[in-house]
This record gives structure tokens, sequence and C-alpha cells, in this order.
């Protein structure tokens, strides 16, 4: 499965099948650059009436950003702290483990140019790869997307918050290295 997102902003995102229906999306009120203030997922859900042929969406999770202490998620009538629910794991905290719907243990691992999600086992199967949007300079252009493996398909809307999480600290991280290296604003 590929879900594609309208924008490589992550917290300011729609994501759509290949269909083009959109599934999920994402919002974060801007606020002067600032990496705190609520991220909102929402997910399409069901229509009951035939005759209304606009999408509805709930929502699925909130995610309350904070600088100096554990992130808040919100889903499911819970509030579970990031250190809780997704801890990092590895000297550089590019590790981020998680239990499934299906009670399995998951893990995002944060490469250089991108996001993988992959069994926590012996096996390190990957399941989920982010690819960045291309500009179309060398091969063709594309937006940026998710290659979901079917095994995982049933916890899509884990792997969406989780997604949204783990991509905003990748940039985060790829944002300070740059500032460090002296290779940015």
């Amino acid at each position: 499965m590929h879900l594609t997102l309208s924008s490589e902003a992550v917290r300011n995102a729609v994501m759509t099948n290949e269909s083009g229906q959109v599934l999920y999306k994402a919002f974060h009120p801007l606020k002067l650059g600032l990496s705190q203030g609520t991220t909102t997922i929402q997910k399409i859900k069901p229509n009951d009436d035939p005759t209304e042929m606009r999408d509805q969406f709930e929502v699925l999770a909130q995610i309350e950003w904070h600088l100096t202490t554990p992130s808040t998620f919100r889903m499911h009538g819970q509030e579970l702290p990031s250190d809780a629910f997704i801890p990092r794991h590895g000297i550089r905290g590019r590790k981020r483990t998680f239990t499934g719907s299906d009670g399995r243990s998951y893990r995002w691992d944060m490469h250089r140019a991108t996001v993988v999600l992959s069994r926590n086992d012996e096996t390190r199967m990957e399941l989920v790869r982010y690819h960045r949007a291309t500009l179309g300079i060398i091969g063709p252009k594309r937006k940026p997307y998710l290659d979901i493996h079917p095994e995982v398909v049933h916890m899509l809307d884990m792997i969406v918050v989780t997604f949204v999480y783990i991509e905003k600290l990748h940039m985060d991280k790829e944002r300070a290295a740059q500032r460090n290296s002296g290779g940015g604003p």
C-alpha cells in the first residue's frame, strides 16, 4: 500500500491512498516556527448518509509537543507521555519503539534521509519506508509517500500517528545537524 502525502511538512499534510481517496489529515497551527503546540490527526469516517457526498473526519489522535518535557499523545480517551508510548533507544535516540495493536513490538529508525518501521525482533523485517518528494531532475517527479507492507495495514492508524511524530523528530534532528555544521540558516 502507498499512502501519499500532500507535503513533507507532515504536521500539515493530507494523506491519500492509491485511488486518491483522502484517508488522514494532519493539522498543526503555525506558531512562528516553534516546535510547540498541538498536532491534530484526523481519520476519514464512514458516511452513514448515502446522499451526503462530502468526506467526514473524526479526530484520531493529538500530539501535544513540548520542548523540555516529553510530548503527550491523546488517543482513544487516554493521554500518554511520549517517553512511555514510544520510548527512545540507542545512544543518539534515533530509534523509537512501540507496541502495536497486535501486541507486537515495532521500531522506527531515523536514518540519514528517511525513516523506516520494522519489527522489533530478530528478523528486523522492514514494514514501512518513507520516501521523500523528488523534484524530477533525476527520474520522475513524485510526492512524498509511505510504502506500507500488507502485514501491517491492519494497524494503519497507529502507523500514521507514530510516523507523524517520528518524522517531525527526524526533521528537527536534520535541521539541528545543519545548523551545527554551518550548512543552514
